[in-house]
């Protein structure tokens, strides 16, 4: 190749990387013109799911930024998401979010989004009847590491049990929740540790056994279990967090102030997705079991954060900054 063709390629090339570097803004760009949100397409994931379909986020964010979306079925994956810069923010559960930030602390957890709405159902072939049953019992989890398995790891030290792969005799395997049905009439797995709807599901579709209730699980009431999490990047474009926290939020009171009709929504948004229509009355008993909220225990993370250390998932339970909360406390303020 001659030296005057190779200079015209290269000016060619040069072009085309300016032209490419100015249709790309990152998360925390000022002229950022979409927003990429993640979540679950379950109940646990109910403020993200009436939020778009109440168009909140779009009224927030107007007309100049597009919404995008991306569903996950676990927390490593929502993380995963994140940290390839797929999504921008959105719904997970608290455990994975502490797993990434030890390793990277540029992730957050700026707002509460569900309490509760975890529960441990027993397979009713396997003879467990209580907690201490699960002695020599193999348990399903959504994922390991997942914010189940911690809270899973919490309820057993209540009754001197411990996980198999740290020394103990409680057997964790991981399955997606949509399949414990399917385990639980194959006796592949003596119980679950899940969420909402599973358990309802497990209970009256595959003979489980309720052994834990969402207000006795782990940490009750408190117990954690979805959070909003985003990364430095976008907090910091403030115009961008506040307006969807501000849409986070109004979702949150609707379904306080409207139950059946966030129900309704979640119903048809899940059937959109996935083509599955969630029974009503599946739906309805699930939800007594769920408390939304954009409140944060941050003493509960503390204890999570300290108990994913001793399963050895982290290398530190040193989780200072990761929750910040400014921004939401100033919007339910209002």
């Amino acid at each position: 190749m001659n030296k005057k063709l190779l200079g015209v390629l290269l000016s060619l090339l040069a072009i085309v990387g300016v032209l490419s570097g100015c249709g790309k803004t990152d998360a925390g760009s000022a002229d950022k013109k979409e927003v990429r949100i993640g979540y679950f397409p379950n109940l646990t994931h109910i403020a993200t799911i009436v939020g778009l379909e109440n168009n909140y986020f779009a009224e927030e964010f107007g007309e100049d930024i597009k919404i995008t979306t991306k569903t996950v079925s676990n927390g490593g994956l929502f993380m995963e998401a994140m940290a390839s810069n797929s999504i921008d923010i959105g719904t997970v559960g608290p455990g994975p979010v502490i797993n990434y930030y030890v390793k990277d602390p540029k992730y957050h957890i700026v707002s509460g989004a569900v309490n509760g709405g975890a529960v441990v159902i027993a397979n009713g072939k396997s003879g467990i009847n209580e907690l201490a049953d699960l002695d020599g019992k193999r348990i399903a989890i959504p994922v390991i590491g997942s914010t189940q398995d911690v809270m899973l790891r919490k309820a057993l030290k209540d009754v001197d049990l411990k996980a198999k792969a740290n020394g103990g005799t409680v057997e964790f395997f991981a399955a997606a929740p949509a399949d414990t049905a399917t385990l639980f009439i194959q006796d592949s797995v003596d119980g679950a540790a899940t969420q909402e709807p599973w358990g309802y599901i497990l209970q009256n579709q595959a003979d489980g056994k309720l052994i834990l209730d969402w207000e006795d699980f782990a940490w009750g009431k408190e117990s954690t279990n979805t959070v909003v999490a985003t990364s430095d990047a976008f907090l910091k474009n403030e115009k961008l967090s506040t307006a969807y926290l501000t849409a986070h939020a109004k979702a949150v009171q609707f379904i306080r102030d409207e139950p059946e009709k966030a129900q309704e929504l979640v119903v048809k948004h899940i059937k959109d997705l996935t083509g599955k229509e969630i029974a009503s009355d599946e739906l309805e008993a699930a939800f007594t079991r769920i408390e939304v909220t954009t409140d944060v225990n941050e003493d509960v993370l503390q204890e999570m954060a300290d108990i994913s250390q001793e399963a050895d998932y982290i290398k530190t339970n040193e989780i200072d900054g990761l929750i910040n909360l400014e921004a939401i406390k100033k919007i339910t303020a209002n």
